[in-house]
């Protein structure tokens, strides 16, 4: 069954491939927008043939294509934000295909207006739902904690996303957890993307290129999870001279290297290097706030003045590309992350991540189609040593392989891959009823996609399709998705989208822990109950083994001025099966008693179902000299797990966040960044008392007088609600230019500015309340060069 599926995949991608490639008879002109100063691509640059309305943005990879064009002689333009206008002539006969590589100067003066914007383009002319595209300059201009932005910070103020703590704090994705979040680095799967203080990612904000965030109704080019996706592309590599930035902070220390190790002419071919090593050193200069917290009182302090901030992490990444005189590239890259939390007498934990890879880009000279493709391999491992001495470790040995087809014609683009990754997982847990779980397990998957962009008019229609096939279970997912839009007007945008989502990968974490630094993964298990138990009391069959969702989103975009625009997005997650550790569980499986019992009650792993759903506000204001961006997110996430209804440790159901950046001074060598977060509370599970636990190991023991151990009894599920939180963090940087090449920024920041007592937890046999983190002031400087 699943080969005649791939067969029938095949065939209806090469029929359309082949009537794409027929209905584009007219000439092409195409090619690369590069930066002149550094000669790296240029994303989002507008190109366009002057006097007509053909015209296209640059990608990812500065790729640019205008098809349909009639033999003539045209002016090319190339524009964009803080760059010169450059136009070239250009003449095509029929049917022929013209490269043209351009090197575009950044603008001697920043201009007030911009008439062309490639932004504002790609609004009316691709769907972009539910997607929002940072770059390194977006990162920056919030609070940097510690000094150097990070992308970890900048991810808390995105629409729709949860963020759980400031220490072991995790990021939810409008319902969905973690592990149902994909994390691409150029392609390569991260499986852990966050340092265990929740602060800090793996990746460098500096050598960043940029980092599109999906969360939900995202189309067929991505598949193998049903919440969002993060893929996160870095730079290649300064073409003309050797650059590079050295920082250090009260936080952790940082040199990142670029340039060229073999220069081409007219920045274009040629071999580059990227080289980035950041260190942090928490434990140790915690030290430095120790009389600080004493000053504190009790209650500010409490969390870290006895503890510290036992946290480390290193993280290593090197890139080198080879660049062709025609665009083709390819690059050869690879990474080693750690982290560590060191609670002394109570647990140590450690990650490690590596892998590495290669990815490459080609431009075949006589085909209109823009190939793209990536191989590589990644380890993640976490371990984690607690004081009662039970083990708890998880491994994933992970590769992936994909390749990529575009084609242009006119504004239509019709896109088509396949990809293909394995992974090997190997965890070993004991839960809450001393079994002890352990599963060595190797999977395949294998999928298809192909999406086609058609703009029609007003009308924006991007229907899609992918095939996902999982070996080890086995079983096959055929997902289609819908993602539209209508330019009501010039301003006034409507859009929707729609879609199937499955996956394999699950975690382990129990839903009653509001911290949880372990992260295991497992692969999906093929023993669950057979069938399942819904909310009205029917009882269905479960004929498969995967976690799917279903995505349905509705929205407008509205610009008031070119400065000023709105976003709001209505979405609905319907989790139709989700797999997670059973918290039901009294009996062990494998025991005699267990046998007449319900799967309920002695599997490690069940079924469980949910919805989320909610609205997102976005009001954005930019202009040359102040950013300000107002998000908030209403959200509310069920789950149904057969016997109760509960609602999890991420739901949140209000959260505003504000975001104010402002340059100024006489050359605009001074900023200040400032955001303010309010949020409702987390949900958790109360105690309800305490009692006297005995353990009757003979017939012959007199329980009057054994002494028992404290024993808790929980309350219901998650019926609690921690208080509201809020926080304001300020920044201010100052630039002093010492040379041509050669800058140094000071940087002075404090997080939690007005002290604000924000409950992380509470003890459930003290009842000590523990706090996020108090006032904690910074200061870094950073010499780039």
């Amino acid at each position: 069954m699943s080969r005649l599926t791939l067969n029938g995949f095949l065939l209806i991608l090469f029929t359309l491939t082949l009537s794409v490639n027929l209905i584009a008879q007219k000439g092409v002109v195409r090619g690369f927008i590069y930066n002149d100063k550094t000669g790296e691509a240029e994303i989002g640059a507008t190109v366009f043939l002057d006097g007509t309305t053909m015209g296209a943005a640059t990608d990812i990879n500065g790729f640019y294509s205008i098809t349909k064009i009639p033999a003539g002689t045209y002016t090319l333009k190339v524009t964009s934000l803080g760059f010169e206008t450059v136009e070239i002539k250009v003449t095509l006969k029929g049917n022929q295909i013209v490269a043209k590589n351009v090197n575009i100067k950044e603008a001697s003066k920043m201009m007030e207006t911009f008439t062309v914007s490639a932004e504002k383009q790609e609004a009316k002319t691709q769907v972009k739902m539910s997607v929002t595209k940072i770059t390194p300059k977006d990162i920056k201009s919030i609070p940097s904690i510690g000094g150097d932005p990070d992308l970890a910070q900048y991810l808390q103020v995105l629409p729709g996303v949860t963020f759980t703590g400031d220490q072991g704090g995790q990021l939810y994705i409008r319902g969905g957890s973690p592990v149902q979040n994909k994390v691409l680095l150029d392609g390569m799967i991260v499986y852990n993307p966050f340092h265990s203080i929740g602060l800090f990612s793996v990746f460098d904000t500096d050598i960043m290129r940029s980092a599109d965030v999906y969360t939900g109704g995202f189309n067929a080019e991505y598949g193998g999870r049903i919440s969002s996706i993060m893929d996160i592309t870095y730079r290649d590599g300064d073409k003309k001279r050797l650059r590079g930035k050295l920082s250090a902070s009260t936080f952790s220390s940082k040199l990142m290297l670029e340039g060229p190790i073999k220069k081409a002419k007219e920045g274009s071919g040629g071999i580059t290097f990227v080289l980035s090593g950041k260190h942090s050193y928490l434990e140790q200069s915690s030290e430095i706030y120790k009389p600080y917290f004493e000053g504190l009182s009790s209650e500010n302090a409490r969390g870290v003045d006895t503890l510290g901030l036992p946290y480390g992490f290193t993280d290593i990444y090197g890139k080198v590309s080879f660049n062709g005189g025609n665009g083709n590239k390819m690059s050869l890259f690879g990474f080693n992350f750690r982290d560590n939390v060191n609670y002394s007498d109570v647990s140590n934990l450690n990650w490690k991540s590596s892998g590495g890879g290669m990815n490459f880009v080609l431009v075949p000279s006589t085909s209109k189609t823009l190939i793209e493709g990536v191989l590589a391999v990644s380890n993640y491992r976490i371990e984690l040593v607690e004081i009662d001495g039970a083990p708890r470790s998880s491994e994933i040995n992970g590769f992936n392989v994909g390749m990529d087809f575009t084609t242009f014609s006119g504004d239509n683009q019709f896109k088509y891959g396949f990809e293909m990754l394995g992974f090997k997982t190997n965890y070993e847990f004991v839960n809450s009823v001393n079994t002890k779980i352990e599963q060595e397990e190797n999977t395949t998957e294998l999928s298809g996609f192909m999406m086609y962009r058609i703009n029609a008019g007003k009308m924006v229609i991007e229907p899609s399709v992918r095939v996902q096939y999982y070996a080890s279970l086995p079983a096959t997912s055929l997902e289609p998705r819908i993602g539209l839009k209508y330019n009501i007007t010039k301003k006034l945008r409507m859009k929707g989208a729609a879609g199937m989502y499955s996956q394999n990968l699950i975690s382990a974490n129990s839903d009653r822990d509001i911290v949880n630094l372990f992260y295991g993964f497992l692969s999906g298990p093929d023993n669950l109950q057979e069938n399942f138990t819904q909310q009205d009391g029917s009882v269905t069959t479960i004929d498969h083994k995967l976690q799917k969702a279903n995505h349905y989103i509705v929205g407008f975009e509205y610009d008031f001025t070119r400065s000023l625009s709105l976003n709001i997005e209505g979405y609905l997650k319907d989790f139709t099966q989700l797999t997670n550790t059973n918290r039901n569980q009294i009996f062990d499986e494998s025991d005699d008693a267990a046998v007449d019992k319900p799967d309920e009650l002695k599997k490690e792993f069940i079924v469980e179902i949910g919805k989320a759903y909610g609205v997102d506000v976005v009001l954005k204001y930019s202009s040359t000299r102040l950013n300000v961006w107002t998000v908030y997110s209403l959200g509310k996430i069920t789950r149904w797990d057969g016997i109760q209804e509960y609602t999890p440790i991420f739901d949140r159901r209000h959260n505003v966040n504000v975001v104010v950046a402002y340059t100024f001074g006489k050359d605009l060598n001074w900023e200040f960044n400032t955001r303010w977060n309010l949020a409702s509370g987390f949900p958790f599970t109360q105690t309800q008392g305490f009692y006297e636990g005995v353990n009757f190991s003979s017939i012959d023991q007199n329980y009057t007088s054994t002494n028992g151990t404290l024993e808790l009894e929980f309350a219901e599920l998650n019926k609690g609600r921690l208080p509201y939180y809020h926080r304001l963090d300020i920044n201010i940087k100052r630039k002093f230019v010492l040379g041509k090449n050669s800058i140094l920024e000071a940087n002075l920041g404090a997080t939690n500015a007005y002290n604000r007592n924000n409950l992380f937890f509470i003890d459930r046999v003290t009842a000590d309340k523990v706090y996020q983190l108090p006032l904690m002031p910074s200061f870094g400087m950073s010499l780039t060069f």
